[in-house]
């Protein structure tokens, strides 16, 4: 989005990036602090031509809701194998994306009501740039 001249919007997926990966480093750390080993395959690639700052927030949410669903199955699983650690950690992840789902869908609504819009565009840009970092 920095390359379409909306530095806020790159700044809130930067800023969006660094969270997610604190969030795997918490899970990875419960995994290594239980005797667990962790190994990463290949995921594709996201989709990288997006048209429109609505289209990049439509595909974050639609991400977010995927992950809301992998970490209920977790939290599922956990309570089926009655693994009273990983349910407590899996908690505050399923709270976690009920903010994230909701932060986004909203920004999904904000984008939809200002259109085209080039003003609008802008402003709602520099407002979305202002997210504090761990907002």
């Amino acid at each position: 989005m920095a390359s379409d001249n909306y530095p806020g919007i790159s700044s809130w997926m930067m800023a969006q990036s660094s969270e997610e990966t604190e969030h795997a480093e918490k899970l990875i750390k419960f995994v290594e602090d239980r005797g667990g080993r962790v190994s990463f395959l290949a995921i594709d690639a996201p989709e990288a031509d997006l048209k429109s700052p609505l289209e990049a927030f439509k595909s974050a949410y639609k991400h977010e809701q995927f992950i809301a669903g992998e970490i209920n199955k977790l939290f599922a699983q956990a309570v089926k194998e009655k693994g009273y650690a990983a349910e407590v950690l899996l908690e505050w992840f399923v709270e976690e994306q009920v903010e994230e789902e909701a932060s986004v869908g909203l920004l999904v609504e904000k984008f939809k009501r200002v259109g085209d819009n080039p003003a609008e565009l802008l402003m709602l840009d520099s407002e979305v740039g202002s997210r504090e970092e761990g907002d």
